[in-house]
């Protein structure tokens, strides 16, 4: 299993929680990221080798505009997930994305889906 990297604006317990459970995970704030920007923390998944998970769009937007084959990035649209309720959701959801996440994607979580893009966006 790759490693995760949560991004500022979800749950930091999260990470404890994941962690208790077996998964490699990290917060920014953990490591001294909460004030990075987008840039650099895409840039520490991708030299950490971990899957970054996000609340924010613009990590989604400099994949694909930039055209870079990773890290992946798993975006939660989901407004107001509490910790216990996070971990919940990728350990639920992660079985059926792990494998194109090894490969690099862009991973969009809603209330109804998850939609897959793969990475380069356009095939680059």
């Amino acid at each position: 299993m790759k490693g995760l990297l949560l991004d500022q604006g979800l749950p930091r317990s999260s990470a404890a929680l994941l962690s208790e459970a077996g998964w490699d995970v990290i917060h920014v704030a953990d490591i001294g990221m909460s004030r990075a920007d987008d840039g650099d923390i895409l840039r520490r998944a991708l030299a950490e080798a971990r899957v970054c998970v996000t609340l924010d769009a613009d990590f989604h937007a400099l994949l694909a505009t930039r055209g870079e084959i990773g890290p992946s990035v798993i975006r939660i649209r989901k407004e107001g997930l509490d910790a216990i309720a996070l971990a919940a959701l990728l350990q639920r959801i992660w079985s059926g994305i792990e494998d194109v996440l090894e490969d690099g994607a862009m991973v969009t979580v809603t209330e109804r889906s998850v939609r897959v893009r793969r990475l380069p966006v356009g095939g680059g």
